[in-house]
């Protein structure tokens, strides 16, 4: 099936500030920054790996603090600007088109055995919202894309070709959609008389029937469409351990999540990886966790303030947690 869906998005000029980007409407607004600064602990001569560049609000304050950051990020358009805006920190910085699942062979590839931090800023960045040629929201019409990089498939391809066991998943690991099968269902009955292309078209099926509520109710299936296109959980689990053997000693990993799905993964990975014991009802006394890596430094996750809520909505549903590597 061929959908012609349009290429991602061109680019143009903007104007910049150490917070925020703007371009036509892109911008980018880190969340947690202090946070996540207070706890990496930035200082000249350390290296950090921003695995999620996005706009470069993040990297811009590690190398405001005199640090050294390698940014990767697969989206072209987010890597393109951030280039431009971190451009004049030189060789301070060093940008990479990667997923961040993949950098540790691109670091090994370079000569890079280790990094004094990683952060990870996962999800979708305001900018990809706010661009309706993106197809990530359901408030703007627009081609339903969802791609960060060169993923495989598009929304509108998983939409209008997956089997109803498929999408019954789709909705129901990646979106929590209790409404799982009937949307599936009407999808599919949908699709058989006319492909389901644009993110309007598609937002208005799921809301059908729906009485209007606080959260649109396309919220869950587009969340879960975006994770299964961009195959993001397969790739969290697959780079945190791979990220955890980059950092040095005393290195610290950080990691910002916006959904419970990924923020379970994120904590049982820290946890197991973190208790200095286990203990088993067969045993006689507990043992020294064999798969022990961290210092786990934020037992709960850490939220936005009051003040970060009022200026930024956004981070609303943001949880960092942060380890220490022993």
């Amino acid at each position: 099936m061929n959908l012609q869906l349009p290429p991602l998005c061109q680019h143009s000029a903007y104007k910049q500030n150490n917070d925020t980007i703007e371009r036509e409407g892109f911008f980018h607004k880190p969340v947690l920054s202090q946070e996540v600064i207070d706890f990496l602990k930035p200082q000249p001569g350390a290296v950090f790996l921003d695995g999620t560049l996005g706009g470069g609000g993040h990297a811009l304050l590690l190398l405001q603090a005199g640090a050294t950051v390698i940014g990767c990020d697969r989206d072209k358009e987010a890597l393109m600007h951030a280039r431009e805006r971190l451009a004049s920190f030189g060789d301070r910085f060093l940008s990479i088109e990667s997923n961040y699942a993949d950098i540790p062979r691109h670091l090994a590839s370079m000569g890079i055995k280790a990094v004094d931090g990683v952060l990870l800023d996962l999800g979708v960045s305001s900018y990809q919202l706010d661009t309706p040629e993106r197809g990530f929201s359901f408030q703007k019409e627009g081609p339903l894309d969802m791609r960060m990089g060169l993923s495989p498939r598009t929304a509108a391809e998983i939409i209008n070709t997956a089997e109803l066991s498929e999408l019954v998943h789709i909705f129901r690991a990646y979106g929590e959609e209790p409404r799982a099968v009937t949307l599936a269902k009407r999808i599919i009955s949908e699709r058989s008389q006319k492909l389901i292309t644009t993110t309007t078209e598609l937002a208005a099926l799921v809301a059908r029937g729906v009485r209007p509520g606080p959260r649109h109710p396309a919220t869950r299936i587009f969340q879960a469409l975006r994770i299964a296109v961009n195959e993001e959980i397969e790739g969290l689990e697959r780079a945190l351990p791979l990220l955890s053997e980059l950092l040095a000693s005393k290195g610290r990993l950080a990691v910002i999540s916006f959904h419970s799905l990924e923020d379970r993964i994120i904590k049982h990975f820290l946890r197991k990886h973190s208790v200095v014991e286990v203990d088993d009802p067969t045993w006689p006394a507990p043992r020294p966790n064999p798969y022990r890596l961290f210092n786990l430094l934020t037992p709960r996750s850490i939220t936005a303030s009051e003040e970060e809520l009022h200026n930024n909505p956004r981070s609303r549903s943001a949880r960092l947690r942060v380890a220490e590597k022993l």
